[in-house]
């Protein structure tokens, strides 16, 4: 059997299946379904300093090749994240855990990743810079380089883990804020997060969603996201985790193939929550197939 194991940021994985944030909650949801230990880590739900309900009802339209969510980053805050959700996890997790971190301003984000930075199942954080920049006019930090490097910053000031700024595509330059991220310090960069998108309701004459608009993800948006993993991960020199549509074994090796250190997989545990599991099963006999011995040695083999 080949070699699965990959290294993200000097942390070793079993394997480079990560479920995506938002898509996993805290795990162990899961783990009444399966021993989630098969996977390499996961990324949680993203996590504000303060709770937040989210977004008004309906949050979520399907589409003929993914869906589209506007959820708005529901969660108990990080004070409850540690106190309730990380010693649920800790039963029956056993790896390091990935903690998905989200803002509202640049001291939001720090507050947030000082308070996780500090947790023994933190192994990376994963900072969500598409949030809207509330001191700045509602534009994601993720649009602008300068604003992401600010971020990324603040992060790094007041933490001592593994720091990996995840980004929008919803922006004409991924590559220039990618560098501007690396610049100022980030450990990694994931992407593609979710792409913006839009359904109308016919019948009603009005959008699906309550928010008009909403994240795209799944098999349709899997291209652009190998594009972007594939230009980012040669400019910099920082390991990349991506994702986008991922749900396949193949799609793994690919995504790899195009740069990415290890792979996350979103939408497709909504569609099936056993997503991951049969992915992490099947990499071996992927592998065989394309006469892969070492999954690491694919990593950014396109050139």
């Amino acid at each position: 059997m080949g070699k699965l194991s990959v290294n993200l940021c000097g942390i070793e994985l079993d394997n480079p299946v990560i479920p995506a944030s938002g898509t996993f909650g805290y795990g162990y949801e899961f783990a009444e379904l399966y021993d989630i230990n098969c996977l390499g880590t996961f990324s949680f739900k993203g996590t504000t300093k303060d709770p937040r309900f989210g977004n008004p009802t309906p949050r979520i339209a399907e589409c003929e090749a993914g869906m589209i969510n506007a959820v708005g980053l529901q969660n108990p805050g990080v004070e409850k994240v540690i106190a309730e959700e990380l010693p649920k996890l800790k039963k029956c997790f056993h790896k390091p855990v990935m903690a998905n971190v989200s803002g509202f301003s640049v001291e939001d984000y720090a507050y947030t990743c000082e308070k996780l930075d500090k947790e023994e199942q933190v192994g990376w954080l994963e900072v969500n810079v598409s949030c809207p920049n509330v001191h700045g006019g509602g534009m994601s930090f993720g649009t602008s380089p300068e604003a992401a490097a600010e971020v990324t910053k603040a992060v790094k000031k007041v933490t001592t883990k593994p720091v990996i700024i995840k980004l929008s595509p919803n922006v004409t330059d991924i590559v220039a804020i990618a560098k501007a991220c690396e610049a100022a310090g980030a450990d990694g960069i994931s992407l593609i997060n979710t792409m913006l998108g839009m359904r109308i309701d016919l019948n009603r004459r009005r959008p699906v969603i309550a928010n008009k608009m909403g994240g795209f993800s799944g098999p349709a948006i899997f291209p652009v996201a190998v594009r972007m993993v594939y230009q980012v991960s040669h400019a910099v020199k920082i390991p990349v985790v991506g994702m986008g549509g991922v749900s396949t074994a193949r799609d793994v090796i690919e995504m790899m193939m195009a740069g990415a250190t290890a792979v996350e997989v979103g939408a497709a545990n909504l569609v099936d929550p056993f997503a991951c599991k049969k992915i992490v099963e099947d990499l071996p006999a992927e592998m065989a197939k394309y006469r892969i011995e070492n999954l690491s040695d694919m990593i950014g083999i396109v050139e």
